[in-house]
Parts: structure tokens; C-alpha cells; sequence
């Protein structure tokens, strides 16, 4: 036994967030049984284009990978009876659904205390299960929006900007993962399990950071910056090269005089208007037109080299491509490939999460409904017969395929 495979995890997920977070809590080992609506052939990832087909897509395989599927509709009470079965022998019931559903589903603490006390109810919404907006649908991007994000984001005379990559679902399903966990460490601890109310807003919010504690301390608004730079720090930004763009990070003294000294200017680091880190803030267009014409003499890879070598925090603005072929990509082992019946070979980039074990071999997504009698029957002990009526009672949906009763 090793890292997380003595936890069991029933998922009601969909989409990004939760799966997100479920994925690297399977990564890490944990049994995650997903459970997917037997109404809407399965978690609507399932049939995200380009890549889309048979109920199944490469967006759907980059979310699920070393998970089990199990189909339930749980609008009926056949549904709802296996998911309780399901519970009862379960460290942890994880969902991200819209805040008020899960009172209409049964699916809070203290609906199914009463199956397993030492259960975590681990919620992840888009407003919280209380507050005004819990009814409310909510998606990475329009709480990008509500939570200042954009307005944060990209340059100052362009667009509300959201980020490049869905990150409030992602660092949700995170914190859904990290709460979760905690609970059930609480729960082995204590012998009594609970509830864990996590939001994308509540997430969103809360990654504000040092930008709130100014607003909320002294009233202070963080306004857009060009080129991606930082609120305070210069330089600590987008710098334009002979032949593309660099970042740049010098927040401490010694990367700014290595920077000047590389570039060939150390009289800059000198001179007063530049000699602070809150003189290079007042004065931080003077200093951006001498770093870019300094760095326009090269290309990104010449500065990259130079740079590296005296320590100077930098990077090229890659590509996907070019971040693929990145020898630390290849050095941390981040491409792993599964193998699926109609996608080939499906290569992935690992979860970040890593410990002292060896993590499970990575497993493709499964297929809808494909671990069905495996975990009711297999391993929750559910007979033949029983089975049978569950799905007549339309548990797994009115189309589902009668269990195999000579098995």
C-alpha cells in the first residue's frame, strides 16, 4: 500500500474543476470512482470538441486519467440507493455542483451521516453552498470577471483580459483536493467526518493576495501593467529581444546589478533614479527603453544563455511546442502516454503532484459506465438480481445495458 490508495473517493464531477482536482488525488494513488449522469451520456467533457467522439474526447481523457466510471441518475431513488451503497464504504463523497443542488440531491453531511459518520462531503461550487449567489450557475471565466481578475489582467489600454488558462477552475479543484484531504485526516483522527463548503469565487478571491490587502489597508487599486509586468517590482516583466520576447525577474538587488553587467550597462545600476526597488518603480519607463534597447542588440536564446549563467531569474516566452521541448520537461519526466482504444496513443502532461512513492502507472480515462459491476458487484458485494433491479428501477439510466448475470 502506498501513498493515497487506502482512500476511496466517490466523485459526482463534470467538466474541469473537479475533475482537476480528483486527477491528482488519483495520481497520487487515491481509488477515485467517478460518477457520471446516466441522463446526458455522462460528464459533458465527455463530447468537448476538436477532439470529440463515441462519448469520449482528449479533453475529457486530459481530466480522468486513473479513474473508474460508474453511471447513476440520481434524480430517481434507485440512483440515489447505490450512491448511499457506494458511500457507506467510502472515505470521501467529492462533487462540484451548482450550490443548492446538493440539498435537492440528499447529498450534504448530514444527509448521509447516518451511512457512514466518518464520511467528508467535500462541495466545490461556484458561489459556496450559502450566500446570495449559491442557486447561481458559475464558470471559470465569468468568475474570472466577478472577482477582478480581468481587470487585473492584460495591458492597460486593452480589454478586460482573462488568463491564458482556466486557472480559477483549476486552483478550485485544488483547493477542493487540499480540503478534502484535510478532512479525512480529521475524520481518521476523530472518528466523525463533515463538510468542506469550497467555491471558485471563495478560490478566486482569495488568490488575490497582496493586491487585497493593499485595497482593503490602504484603499490602494493594482491597475494593468504593459508587458506583463509586475504591479511593483522592475524591472519584473516582458522584454522585447533581436528576435522575440524574455521575461524578466529581478526582484532582489543582486539580479539587477547581474542584469546590468550582462547587458553590458552596469553604469544603469548605479545611477540614483535606478538604485532602489521603489526608484525603479517611479522611474520605470526610463529604465524599460534602456534595458530594450540594450537587449534588442541579441536574440532571446543569446540572453537566455548569458543570463542564466550569472544567476539572472529569466525565461523565453515559449510556445506550446517550444515548452514541450524544453530539456526540463524531458528531465522531470512531465509526458506520460496511456493507451486508448480510439484515440492511439494519448500522451499527456503529468500531474504536478509528487511524494517519496512511486506514483500508479498512468491509466487512460474510462469509459462511460465502464467500471459499473466491478465496484457494485465485484467489490460492493451487489448480486445479480440486485443489479438487475437497480437498472430496471432506471439507477443507471433508462438505456442502460442489463449487468451480465453469468458473470
Amino acid at each position: 500500500m502506498t501513498g493515497l490508495s487506502d482512500i476511496r473517493i466517490i466523485a459526482v464531477e463534470q467538466y474541469g474543476a473537479g475533475p482537476f482536482g480528483s486527477l491528482h488525488l488519483a495520481e497520487l494513488g487515491a481509488d477515485v470512482v467517478k460518477v457520471e449522469d446516466a441522463r446526458t451520456d455522462g460528464d459533458i467533457g465527455r463530447h468537448v470538441p476538436p477532439f470529440a467522439e463515441d462519448n469520449d474526447s482528449l479533453f475529457f481523457q486530459s481530466f480522468n486519467r486513473n479513474k473508474r466510471s460508474v453511471c447513476l441518475d440520481l434524480s430517481v431513488p434507485a440512483g440515489t440507493e447505490v450512491l448511499h451503497r457506494l458511500v457507506q464504504d467510502a472515505d470521501a463523497l467529492m462533487f462540484n455542483l451548482r450550490g443548492d443542488v446538493p440539498d435537492k440531491l440528499g447529498l450534504r453531511y448530514a444527509d448521509l451521516r447516518h451511512l457512514n459518520p466518518r464520511l467528508v462531503v467535500c462541495s466545490l461550487s461556484g458561489y459556496g453552498m450559502t450566500g446570495s449567489r449559491r442557486a447561481e450557475p458559475a464558470y471559470d471565466y465569468v468568475v474570472q470577471g466577478r472577482a477582478a481578475w480581468m481587470a487585473l489582467t492584460g495591458d492597460p489600454d486593452g480589454p478586460p483580459t482573462k488568463s491564458g488558462l482556466s486557472l480559477v477552475d483549476y486552483c478550485g479543484g485544488l483547493v477542493a483536493a487540499m480540503s478534502l484531504l484535510a478532512g479525512v485526516h480529521a475524520a481518521r483522527r476523530d472518528g466523525v467526518g463533515g463538510e468542506c463548503d469550497v467555491s471558485l469565487f471563495d478560490t478566486a478571491m482569495a488568490m488575490l493576495s497582496y493586491p487585497a490587502t493593499w485595497y482593503l489597508t490602504r484603499e490602494h487599486e493594482t491597475h494593468r501593467k504593459a508587458r506583463s509586468a509586475h504591479p511593483s517590482v522592475v524591472p519584473f516583466g516582458a522584454y522585447p529581444t533581436g528576435d522575440g520576447w524574455l521575461m524578466i525577474a529581478c526582484v532582489k538587488p543582486k539580479f539587477f546589478q547581474r542584469l546590468t553587467e550582462v547587458l553590458d550597462i552596469a553604469e544603469v545600476a548605479a545611477d540614483a533614479r535606478f538604485a532602489t526597488l521603489a526608484a525603479r518603480q517611479a522611474h520605470h519607463a526610463e529604465l524599460d527603453a534602456l534595458l530594450d534597447a540594450a537587449l534588442r542588440r541579441h536574440g532571446t536564446d543569446h540572453w537566455v544563455r548569458l543570463l542564466s549563467a550569472a544567476g539572472v531569474p529569466c525565461g523565453p516566452v515559449n510556445g506550446l511546442r517550444e515548452a514541450f521541448e524544453e530539456q526540463q520537461t524531458a528531465d522531470r519526466g512531465l509526458v506520460v502516454a496511456t493507451d486508448h482504444p480510439g484515440f492511439g496513443t494519448v500522451r499527456h502532461v503529468r500531474t504536478a503532484g509528487r511524494a517519496w512513492w512511486a506514483p500508479p502507472e498512468p491509466g487512460r480515462a474510462p469509459g462511460l459506465g465502464e467500471h459499473r459491476d466491478q465496484v457494485l458487484r465485484d467489490e460492493l458485494g451487489l448480486s445479480a438480481a440486485e443489479l438487475a433491479d437497480y437498472a430496471e428501477r432506471g439507477a443507471f439510466g433508462a438505456a442502460a445495458a442489463e449487468p451480465d448475470k453469468t458473470a
